[in-house]
């Protein structure tokens, strides 16, 4: 959700840059060319737009073969300013077409975050000849009601598209839900709940979550409330989903929230509960402070609607730390891998995992013999098993003994990220504190900490590293760590430190190169 520390500051951007709150874009029925390969830190198969600012993803859906990812988005400069929706598409969630802007503002405010649902059965009545609505929920924020301080100027509207989510028209008689007086009223995340045949709103309500229902999208009435007194409260409550997952044959529910400020390692960060969800309430069964992810570089992730019995996430890749200083030039920030959620036990319990979804299976053929040799230690002393192939876009998995361990990205300019394992206090960290750049800000050259969940003696490894980001799924997904860097050339020489001889085994490398 947009920073609104900055808000009062950004409502004068607003006024001087555009007095309608947009800028020129694309044609609507244009798409747009991303330069993957010729700008300093772009990312070759995480989204980023091609110019200008973006935050949140927003509304995603899957429907006829195509993944439909919208996204906060300001087309007028690389700093945060009147929100639009922006939009990309992709048919196998590596390679993503940027199209053009989908919701702008209006006379009711900025485009804040949401979500989309399909309407399979047109119970919104927005369905002609047919055609088959999809259906936008999101929040209207209005400039000049925050600048006069009223409690009021967040509420929920509605736009729906015909055409599979490429154009849309905003509703009549919005907003269909009013605020009751809420300073912090957004980022509705709507979901179909078969219990009670009822379209479920979640929605972010200052320091706790509200849950409304309605038969069809344009009347809500309310449920429950939750999270007061559970959970961090570090700051604003954000961003939040509810959905089920299949766990012992059960369906257990999960509710995510974003938080911001107040993350396990500072900034922005997205817990989750996980629980049950009678139709009315949402009652957890462990009431522990978790975290989706516990790197700096995942805030504000949602799963995305209609795609069966996967559930599949993308989070908003870097921190309101300093997402607006980050020295890249034309753009600011990408989109998380899309990862597929899923519940998994350790000591008892269901914790919420991730994985890289199956399709990044199809990008590159993976090597076992990549130039290191994983039982290349001696049976007397280890040995640093050295990755050299000049390659800044690669897929590393490997399994390690669970014994203090580092995996460290480096280049010809002494610089450094480190991955890690510290065996006595059983938690997994990644360092960039010799990574490049980090004269933007103070708090981004830092270590950072993740607790080990898992009780195994080898640790299956993935690391995914994309230019100028690493994606680090411990244990199967257990603990994960996502960690954006700035290195003055790319890193391109990967080294394994393992603590004891033939700690190594099964390593895989693959290149993702376009």
């Amino acid at each position: 959700m947009p920073y609104r520390l900055l808000l009062v500051l950004l409502i004068g951007m607003y006024s001087c840059k555009s007095k309608t709150g947009t800028q020129p874009v694309p044609d609507a029925d244009s798409s747009i060319n991303i330069p993957q390969a010729t700008e300093r830190y772009r990312p070759q198969f995480h989204f980023s737009p091609a110019a200008h600012w973006m935050n949140d993803p927003n509304g995603m859906f899957y429907l006829d073969g195509v993944y439909n990812l919208y996204f906060q988005y300001y087309p007028g400069d690389t700093k945060w300013g009147p929100m639009h929706w922006g939009h990309a598409t992709s048919t196998d969630l590596v390679n993503w077409k940027e199209e053009a802007v989908a919701l702008f503002p209006d006379s009711l405010g900025y485009i804040f975050s949401g979500s989309a649902v399909v309407d399979k059965d047109n119970t919104s009545g927005f369905g002609k000849d047919g055609k088959t609505p999809v259906v936008a929920i999101f929040t209207h924020h209005d400039p000049k009601g925050a600048d006069a301080k009223r409690n009021d100027y967040q509420s929920q509207s509605l736009a729906y598209s015909l055409d599979n989510g490429m154009t849309w028209t905003k509703y009549e008689h919005n907003p269909v839900l009013k605020n009751p007086g809420i300073v912090d009223f957004r980022d509705p995340k709507v979901n179909w709940n078969k219990k009670i045949s009822k379209w479920v709103m979640t929605l972010a309500t200052k320091d706790r979550i509200t849950f409304y229902a309605s038969t069809n999208l344009k009347d809500w009435s309310k449920l429950s409330e939750f999270g007061a007194t559970l959970g961090a409260h570090g700051g604003v409550w954000e961003c939040p989903d509810l959905f089920p997952l299949r766990y012992k044959g059960n369906d257990v529910w999960v509710l995510l929230v974003s938080i911001n400020p107040g993350g396990p390692n500072g900034g922005s960060a997205t817990q989750y509960f996980v629980g049950d969800f009678n139709g009315k309430e949402f009652i957890p069964s462990d009431t522990s402070t978790r975290f989706i992810d516990y790197g700096t570089d995942n805030y504000a992730g949602v799963t995305m609607s209609n795609t069966g019995d996967r559930t599949i996430f993308v989070g908003w890749m870097s921190n309101w730390f300093y997402a607006e200083k980050v020295p890249t030039e034309k753009w600011r920030s990408a989109m998380t891998l899309p990862r597929e959620l899923f519940l998994q036990e350790a000591g008892g319990k269901p914790y919420l995992a991730s994985r890289p979804v199956p399709e990044l299976d199809k990008k590159g053929k993976p090597e076992t013999d990549f130039g290191i040799n994983a039982a290349s230690s001696t049976n007397k002393e280890p040995r640093p098993l050295v990755l050299d192939r000049k390659d800044s876009t690669y897929r590393l998995q490997f399994g390690i003994r669970a014994e203090d361990f580092q995996v460290t990205l480096s280049n010809a300019k002494a610089e450094k990220f480190v991955i890690g394992y510290d065996k006595g206090s059983n938690r997994f960290y990644m360092d960039r504190t010799a990574a490049g750049n980090s004269a933007f800000d103070p708090r981004f050259a830092a270590r950072h900490w993740a607790p080990r969940i898992a009780t195994t003696d080898v640790i299956p490894l993935q690391l995914v590293v994309d230019v100028a980001s690493v994606e680090l799924f411990a244990d199967g997904g257990l603990t994960v760590m996502t960690d954006i860097f700035f290195p003055s050339v790319p890193f391109d020489k990967t080294t394994i430190t393992p603590a004891s001889p033939n700690a190594v085994s099964d390593a895989k490398y693959t290149s993702l190169k376009k």
